[in-house]
């Protein structure tokens, strides 16, 4: 037995065009899928935690690394999937290139970090639904909204989500892909109120200091920002749902990252200009700073708008 044995271009190719998936996905789809994918979990819970505990409102620029990095490995999965054009991501290119043995592992790898991210999100997603259903007096107790690990029996509203996104996707691209478009549309429509908002109310003062970790602290604060980026390569993994994936796909992963970290930057510059970074420690520190300056009901529009951009991260 070959453990390195490789599959040639021709043949995922072949494989592709027999694949029975239909090609309903342009560009602009893919852009869209690549938001969802990045935009949720990362700019409405991570900004706060980074900023108040590892780099303060040089949280930008952490930022700003953490893009540039899964932007030199987006410009790899862009020249990966025009080439070979296939659904599998990293799988199949790490099988056309080192063989089936080390694209085995990565497969494998893929799952891992797939499972591990869905299921955190997902908990989180529960923790804004259950946030939610609290402020309008609705309590489902703790030992139905917790594990066993938090003092209660199990989270039934991240299991709820889990099910119903994956029956949405069985059911196929065009169906997934209208909810992602409505979800990324309120997701980006509440960054917007959540900016036109608090930029009036930035206090420059708030950016003094500006490194108060020093340089290590930008690069821990990238450490765990990158986190917020994790999910970009999803749109890899649609090259057989594409129209025309040679075209489409570098531009949705390209386009797509950029757009984020844009979003990512300034949404951080914004938070830690109206509130001090010390005090943004919080699960929900993008709906807090509008409540901190005076607007609670922009603060839950907000707060439904991150249970739409958590939904996306998770489909």
């Amino acid at each position: 037995m070959n453990l390195f044995r490789t599959k040639s271009i021709e043949q995922m190719r072949e494989t592709a065009a027999h694949s029975g998936m239909a090609k309903t996905l342009g560009a602009f789809d893919l852009i869209l899928l690549g938001i969802g994918c990045v935009i949720g979990t990362g700019i409405f819970v991570l900004t706060g935690v980074a900023a108040a505990k590892y780099a303060g409102p040089a949280v930008t620029i952490s930022f700003m690394i953490s893009g540039l990095a899964c932007a030199l490995a987006g410009l790899a999965y862009a020249e990966f999937s025009s080439i070979v054009p296939t659904s599998g991501s990293a799988y199949t290119y790490t099988y056309a290139s080192l063989g089936e043995f080390i694209a085995f592992i990565v497969g494998w790898n893929l799952i891992l970090e797939y499972t591990v991210t869905a299921s955190a999100v997902a908990s989180g997603w529960s923790g804004y639904v259950t946030g939610l259903l609290l402020s309008a007096g609705i309590d489902p107790g703790h030992a139905l909204t917790h594990v066993p690990a938090d003092g209660g029996i199990i989270n039934i509203p991240a299991i709820f989500i889990t099910l119903l996104l994956s029956v949405l996707l069985i059911r196929g691209t065009q169906e997934s892909t209208k909810l992602n478009r409505i979800l990324v549309g309120v997701k980006l429509t509440a960054i917007a109120i959540f900016l036109l908002l608090a930029i009036p109310h930035v206090d420059t003062m708030n950016w003094e200091p500006f490194m108060p970790f020093g340089v290590s602290g930008i690069f821990g604060g990238a450490a765990i920002v990158f986190f917020a980026y994790i999910g970009f390569d999803a749109v890899a993994t649609s090259a057989e749902e594409c129209k025309n994936p040679s075209h489409d796909l570098p531009i949705g992963i390209i386009g797509s990252l950029v757009i984020c970290t844009a979003l990512y930057v300034v949404v951080a510059g914004v938070l830690t200009g109206i509130v001090p970074y010390t005090e943004l420690n919080n699960p929900e520190p993008v709906a807090f700073a509008l409540r901190y300056i005076g607007y609670n009901l922009g603060s839950a529009v907000v707060g439904v708008g991150a249970i739409a951009g958590i939904t996306t991260v998770l489909l």
